[in-house]
């Protein structure tokens, strides 16, 4: 017999944010020219960094509403979330930062 699984509907971009930090995805990382900061000013490289999962947002009346959150991990277990506009409005910094990054994996929630 089939186990049925229930997905959670994270609808909204604070949603998906809280349950992230229930999760354990509490560090406060920032992206500069120099690479990804975590709140205690440790850097990190590119290569330093997984993408353990993402998720994308569309405005439903304005399209410059439209965001990207990435739930990602560091070489040393760091886990905290990075966010960036999504099309015309993103940070170059984030989406070039993120673009680097090779580790990425995307799970489905059960």
């Amino acid at each position: 017999m089939e186990k049925k699984t229930e997905k959670k509907q994270m609808k909204t971009l604070v949603e998906c944010m809280a349950g992230l930090l229930q999760e354990g995805f509490g560090e406060n990382f920032t992206i500069k020219e120099t690479g990804l900061f975590a709140g205690d000013g440790k850097r990190y490289s590119p290569e330093e960094v997984k993408i353990l999962n993402f998720y994308r947002f569309e405005g439903d009346s304005d399209p410059a509403d439209s965001a990207i959150l990435y739930a990602i991990e560091t070489s040393d277990g760091k886990k905290g979330m990075i966010s960036d506009a999504y099309g015309p409005y993103s940070d170059s910094k984030t989406t070039k930062f993120m673009m680097e990054v090779e580790g990425i994996t995307k799970k489905a929630h059960a």
